[in-house]
């Protein structure tokens, strides 16, 4: 039996979008212990300050809804060399939503803006410096709201699931280069986004927070959540030479739950 080909992401730069909090911030603290020189892309300033000092992540505020603040970001990220990895996990929370009918076409916009244009506009770019290089892989956070409907969340869902058919595509033109690109669908995971949609819930469903989460767990047949931890062991599993046989693939990391 051969040895398992290592994680070691040594050279490879990282653009890690959403890496303020959350899964994002996990995935950059990751591959940057596996050795990537990783640029973590965020709104929040101050939270991006904090990664930068304990973990020694480059990093930039800004956000992700337009072409030029995108090339921005890939700019930022060049000055360490070819960008081969992109995580892109920065989105708009399904939260923010409303049913159909109150809906409003900017809320949708801002939405798709985030989620959907921005995947699109960095798996463009990141794309440009993996054909140059002949390596590279790509890695979306879509959700299991991609491959199912919840109400209240057009916006959200019809961009997760947007995403999954990005990925798809993506993934056929980059495998001539000896690249992937994939989508991650994690289930609930409690982070501060998950939270305030749990905090709408409870309040719509007179429960507590906890009370919510309680349920969320319960309906899992592990009876456990997804951590951060699983999810960026995902990430970096991706992101290394042991993943080149997986491409265009949309990811379920649930531990058994549909939801």
């Amino acid at each position: 039996m051969t040895g398992s080909v290592p994680q070691d992401l040594s050279g490879r730069v990282a653009l890690v979008t959403g890496a303020s909090r959350g899964m994002g911030r996990a995935a950059a603290i990751a591959l940057a212990d596996r050795g990537a020189v990783v640029l973590g892309v965020a709104r929040d300033e101050e939270c991006l300050s904090s990664l930068a000092e304990s973990q020694g992540i480059f990093t930039l505020a800004t956000s992700l809804s337009t072409p030029e603040t995108c090339a921005r970001a890939m700019a930022a990220a060049r000055r360490h060399g070819p960008v081969t990895i992109l995580v892109h996990a920065a989105g708009r929370g399904g939260y923010l939503d409303k049913p159909i009918f109150d809906e409003a076409f900017d809320a949708w916009r801002e939405t798709m803006a985030v989620n959907l244009d921005s995947a699109f506009e960095l798996s463009r770019l990141v794309s440009r410096d993996i054909r140059d290089e002949g390596w590279g892989r790509i890695i979306h956070i879509s959700s299991t709201a991609g491959e199912m409907g919840a109400p209240s969340m057009s916006p959200y869902c019809a961009s997760k699931h947007g995403l999954i058919g990005l990925m798809r595509s993506v993934a056929q033109d980059v495998a001539p280069f000896n690249a992937t690109c994939n989508a991650i669908l994690p289930s609930w995971v409690r982070t501060e986004m998950a939270e305030r949609d749990a905090e709408q819930e409870a309040q719509r469903r007179g429960l507590t927070v906890d009370e919510v989460w309680a349920e969320r767990t319960v309906a899992n047949p592990s009876g456990q959540l997804v951590s951060l931890d699983e999810i960026s062991a995902v990430i970096c599993f991706l992101a290394s030479p042991a993943s080149s046989g997986i491409n265009g693939q949309a990811i379920t990391v649930s531990r058994g739950s549909i939801w």
